[in-house]
Order: C-alpha cells, then structure tokens, then sequence
C-alpha cells in the first residue's frame, strides 16, 4: 500500500497498481494538507488508538480533498482504515453507529468509478469478525435488492487489486472458507465453482484443506450446479480429489450424495443452520469435507 493511496484521494485508491499512484502529486497546499490529516488518521487506526479518540479525529481533523475541495472524512473511509488494521472495536462502532452508509462504495479518485466494496476488502485481509458485522449490517437495508447489491457488488475501477470480482469469487480464489460462509449464508450469489475447482488441483498440500471447504461450500449453495463434462477428460484424477459420487454427479451421471442432498436442502431452507450442526455432521469439521474419498 502506497503512501499515496493511505493519505490522497481517498481509501477507495488503496488497492491501484503501477506508476499511477506513484507519479500522483499533491497539486495544492489544501491538497497537502489533507493528505496529511488523512496519513496521521491511517496511522492512529494502525496504532490501535481508542474508539472514541478515532472518532474525535475523523470528524474534526480529517480531511479529504476531492473535487477540487476538502470535505470531512466519512465513516465508509474510516471502515477501510480499520478493516487494513483488524480495529475490531472501532470497525463495530462505525457500523452500529452508521449502520449500512459505512458500506457505501466510494469511487476512484483517478477514474470516478467504484472502489473497492468493503466486503472484498474484508475478504482480502481475512477479517472474519468483521465481516461477520458487516453481513449482519446488510440486514438494515431497506430491500432484499439493496442487501443482494451489496453482498454481489464487484469493483468497476482497475485502480483496485481485485477489480470485477464479488466477494464470494474472491473468498474461493483465496480459499477463504470462514468468509465464504458467512458470504453464503446471508444470501451472496455462490459463483466461483470453476475457480474452486481450479484452486482445488493447484494448491499445494498445505491450502488443499481451505481449498476443499470452499469447493464443498459452493456445492452446499449452488441452486444447480452446471453439469461439467469437461471433468471426464480427466477422470481418474477428479475422481481422486472429488471422490467417485460428486464426481458422477458433478458430470451428470449419477444424482448427488445422500448427505450432500440433505445438506444441500438445509441450506436452502435454513443457510443459518449450517453451523449449528452436531460435530459429526457439520461440514466444515469434516477431514475431507463432503468431497474426497
């Protein structure tokens, strides 16, 4: 992360890549200024400074230039800064105070376009008790719509690291499955199943784990899954990883497992169960999942 990025235009710029950030300068003395203020406020989140001290210094001396003008620090600006810093305190504080306005989107300072969503940058860092606030937040939306707006949303900028992925493709690309499951069980859209079967083959032995939840996880939530014929060029090596039932099933040869169908319907029907399962049948502490021999 780019001292540009921390202290100019914004939170939103953290993730952008190349010379851009670089070469940006400051063109004004206000400008200066407020990336200053902005700098001083990442390091005290970084320091871990008290909730209410935090909250002192963004609503009274921090500053953001934009627009060609300074304007005050928002509590969507300072999420960013305490999801980098895992600030569980003042990432609660921000969003029980703010409730669903600190999860707004904020856009590219170079291009306009939204930044990066606070859930991808939870997912990113692996902020699991933040996120699990922020999925809870969501509940405040006025309309289902808003809330699947959210929980979906991918950044449209390419300043961002993670640009034109939702939080669920990154959590599998990762191999993220405690974000992942919290993401799914609060009604994100479960995409990724091609990835996670990519990740599963090419991680090595000491990710194969993380890497098979979150396979496991998508095969839980997806409505459908698509029939993968492609599967059968190579079959005894799927079948290795998958086990020879999800691997009939996933070609579209066979119906699923009968305990992935019945774990399949209580996700459906009551995705907030999953976790509340006995030890001996809950997914996430299985040693091979539901998946593998």
């Amino acid at each position: 992360m780019d001292l540009n990025s921390r202290s100019g235009g914004g939170a939103t710029d953290r993730g952008r890549g190349g010379r851009e950030g670089v070469d940006h300068v400051s063109s004004s003395p206000s400008q200066r200024q407020c990336e200053r203020t902005a700098f001083s406020f990442y390091c005290a989140v970084r320091e871990q400074l008290p909730v209410w001290l935090l909250e002192d210094m963004r609503s009274m001396e921090v500053f953001c230039w934009e627009d060609g003008r300074p304007r005050a620090f928002l509590p969507s600006e300072a999420l960013l800064y305490a999801l980098v810093h895992d600030h569980r305190d003042y990432a609660s504080y921000l969003l029980n105070r703010y409730s669903v306005s600190a999860l707004r989107v904020l856009r590219c300072s170079f291009c306009c376009r939204s930044g990066a969503p606070h859930l991808n940058v939870a997912v990113r860092y692996d902020r699991v008790s933040i996120l699990g606030t922020m999925v809870e937040t969501l509940k405040d939306c006025d309309t289902q719509s808003e809330r699947r707006e959210f929980l979906d949303a991918c950044s449209g900028c390419s300043h961002v690291t993670d640009a034109g992925k939702t939080a669920v493709q990154l959590a599998v690309e990762l191999s993220r499955p405690d974000c992942l499951l919290l993401l799914l069980v609060h009604g994100a859209q479960p995409d990724g199943l091609n990835v996670a079967l990519q990740t599963l083959v090419s991680c090595n032995v000491s990710q194969r784990r993380d890497a098979q939840r979150c396979l496991d996880l998508l095969l839980l939530f997806l409505p459908k899954p698509p029939t993968l014929c492609h599967l059968q060029e190579e079959p005894q090596r799927w079948q290795s990883l998958l086990g020879n039932e999800v691997f009939c099933w996933l070609c579209g040869l066979a119906p699923p497992p009968l305990l992935l169908q019945a774990l399949r319907c209580l996700a459906r029907f009551g995705p907030d169960q999953i976790s509340t399962l006995p030890d001996f049948l809950q997914l996430l502490e299985c040693p091979v999942g539901i998946t593998g021999k």
